[in-house]
């Protein structure tokens, strides 16, 4: 069964040592940080396969929670005995609760600033482009917008999977 489990509740079991903390951001993500301790899995190659130990509870964590909640969804249908919680709220509310953290400057942003970043230029350019060259070019726009209302219902984003097979994103 999955459970929520709270920072401070993380920071007890932690202080103990029994806990395995994962990470399923993508790679990016991790380096540019991350919480000391924490095993770094993508979600896309998430497994039951890859935990290091299946007999302490496992926490896993992501951004701000709805990743976490889908790796543990996959792992508990590999294998139901398995101690589940995700991180309420991720290492957002982990940063705002003062938890240590190991952060680098100068690495890439994370890949939902970077899906907005290009999101926007999308519909920028394809509205220049259809108010003064062509007006079909604003279908650029509308195939953005409609991308971006699909993600927000299915909670799937094709252009987050792209941005994650960049060079620059492993």
């Amino acid at each position: 069964m999955i459970k929520t489990i709270t920072v401070s509740e993380l920071r007890a079991i932690m202080e103990k040592g029994e806990v395995l903390l994962v990470d399923v951001r993508e790679p990016a993500e991790h380096r540019s940080e991350n919480i000391p301790g924490a095993n770094l899995i993508p979600l896309s190659s998430i497994s039951h396969d890859k935990l290091k130990s299946k007999s302490i509870p496992i926490v896993i964590h992501c951004q701000s929670g709805r990743r976490s909640l889908e790796a543990c969804k996959k792992l508990e249908a590999q294998d139901p005995s398995l101690d589940l919680y995700t991180l309420e709220g991720g290492i957002t509310a982990w940063k705002k609760a003062d938890g240590d953290i190991n952060s680098f400057e100068g690495c890439v942003l994370p890949l939902d600033r970077q899906m907005q970043l290009t999101a926007g230029f999308l519909v920028l350019i394809g509205v220049i482009l259809g108010t003064f060259i062509n007006p079909w070019f604003n279908i650029i726009p509308g195939f953005a917008g409609m991308g971006l209302m699909f993600a927000g219902v299915s909670g799937w984003c094709g252009m987050v999977k792209l941005l994650a097979l960049m060079p620059w994103n492993k």
